[in-house]
């Protein structure tokens, strides 16, 4: 066995590491059909961060490989196995709230800010300079390492879909897009469109004009915009400022006597674990539905305060399930939408444990909801993924976490979603610390140079012992 002091070694490339983060960084790669082309599949930005990372690599001696501009590989090693590193350059929208930039990254108390730096632009940099760290020091490796990136794992996977149409699928491998010691089971994940029915008019004192939340379908909405109109309470704004003080949200109110607008805002999280945040969909309903609204809206609003609204776990809507390895269902509204007339909808994101079909959910809600009242389709799924902890995968990568912190390891349910469930014996792997606050998917998103530096440190000795 090499001696090699991978935590020094690490520290050697920092300023390294940092520059070709920061270059990654400054890329606003959020996803964007509207301006996609053959030459940007989902759209300018997560093209152009994917061909910056290529250069990285090109420039730095690898084998790299770009298929249709949506996804990347970077090759090191030779065998008859594949290890697999799974990384992306996507990120969800940057939102608002902001103290900086978010795409000009921001190194402030040994902290680097911006949208991406830890979900998984950071995270993919530190495995990246791991392999090139191992590839520098001459480590002889009897596997072939294939690290592959992805431009729109934050949505469809299309880049690992387009992967695996002709290349090697690994035998085994990591995402570090995770968390330490391992993340070694993640839930199911679903969106399920909530569609609602129309019902006969009736006389109202007021209407719901409009109604919108949700930014993406893996992020807890933030701010929500409600329209409405007829003869408004005198004492409206009144209410809404004791409402916003005693639930701890924000709201204003703008607008004409008898036609305004109400914003309200909330707290923005990731739905691996949507108690985090304050759904400011949910939250705006819940505000009107007690009003005398036009029947449609009155259904609308009152069918989110009821079922969606302060229920994490599917209580309400009669899903609540949980599994003794992998835990409770999650279940998150992100995206909401209602014109009268026209679309009205809610998408209700899904986290479940091994033991429940997601059709057997899809079909619990409409019977809760009643089949009268609404519709309900799974827009998309992916099954529930374990690995043993008895896995030598599992087994080695949490005696290098150990060796590293000097912690004990141990497994974690992910309520998120990697690339890794993409093989059997995938898992992810850091780099978030299980004392580190949650900053994914928020605004001032950030990672520290630390943590940056400990991670390449530990994703060099892991793929050293596991190909070795």
């Amino acid at each position: 066995m090499m001696a090699i002091d991978w935590q020094k070694a690490a520290e050697a490339y920092q300023t390294e590491i940092l520059a070709d983060l920061k270059t990654l960084l400054k890329i606003n790669s959020e996803r964007d059909v509207a301006h996609a082309s053959d030459d940007s599949p989902t759209g300018p930005g997560p093209s152009k961060a994917l061909e910056a990372f290529l250069a990285i690599a090109t420039r730095d001696g690898f084998d790299t490989l770009d298929l249709d501009h949506v996804v990347g590989r970077i090759a090191l090693g030779s065998g008859d196995e594949i290890f697999g590193l799974f990384g992306h350059v996507d990120v969800v929208p940057a939102g608002t709230g902001w103290v900086t930039d978010p795409y000009t990254p921001t190194l402030r108390d040994g902290k680097l800010y911006a949208r991406g730096v830890a979900d998984d632009k950071g995270p993919s940099i530190a495995a990246y300079y791991a392999l090139k760290l191992l590839r520098d020091a001459g480590v002889p490796l009897h596997k072939r390492i294939h690290f592959i990136i992805d431009t729109d794992e934050e949505t469809n996977w299309t880049g690992l879909h387009r992967y695996f149409k002709d290349q090697p699928i690994p035998d085994l491998g990591f995402s570090p897009d995770g968390q330490f010691p391992v993340l070694n089971a993640e839930k199911g994940i679903s969106s399920i469109i909530v569609t609602f029915k129309s019902v006969p008019d009736r006389p109202a004192t007021l209407r719901l004009e409009h109604f919108q939340a949700g930014s993406a379908m893996n992020v807890v909405p933030q701010y929500a915009e409600a329209v409405i109109s007829g003869a408004l309470p005198q004492d409206l704004q009144a209410q809404l400022t004791a409402y916003c003080t005693a639930h701890h949200v924000t709201a204003t109110l703008t607008g004409a006597k008898e036609k305004v607008t109400i914003r309200l805002t909330g707290k923005a999280a990731h739905v691996k674990e949507p108690a985090d945040g304050l759904n400011a969909g949910t939250y705006l309903a819940a505000f009107l539905a007690p009003f005398a609204f036009d029947a449609q809206g009155a259904q609308y609003l009152q069918t989110i305060a009821r079922y969606f609204h302060q229920d994490t776990r599917g209580h309400h809507l009669k899903i609540a399930y949980r599994d003794d390895v992998m835990g409770e269902l999650t279940q998150s509204p992100d995206l909401f939408s209602y014109e009268p007339g026209g679309a009205q909808t809610v998408l209700t994101n899904l986290r479940y444990p091994k033991g429940v079909t997601i059709e057997a959910l899809r079909k619990q809600i409409v019977t809760t909801l009643g089949p009268e009242r609404v519709s309900a389709r799974i827009r998309d799924n992916k099954d529930p993924h374990y690995v043993g902890l008895d896995d030598p995968l599992v087994k080695t990568l949490l005696d290098v976490y150990t060796a590293h912190t000097g912690k004990p390891g141990y497994g974690l349910t992910y309520g998120g979603g990697t690339l890794a469930r993409s093989i059997p014996r995938g898992v992810a792997y850091g780099p978030k610390m299980p004392e580190d606050e949650e900053v994914v998917h928020q605004a001032n998103e950030y990672m520290r140079v630390s943590d940056l530096i400990q991670a390449t440190a530990i994703y060099a000795d892991a793929l050293y012992r596991l190909t070795k």
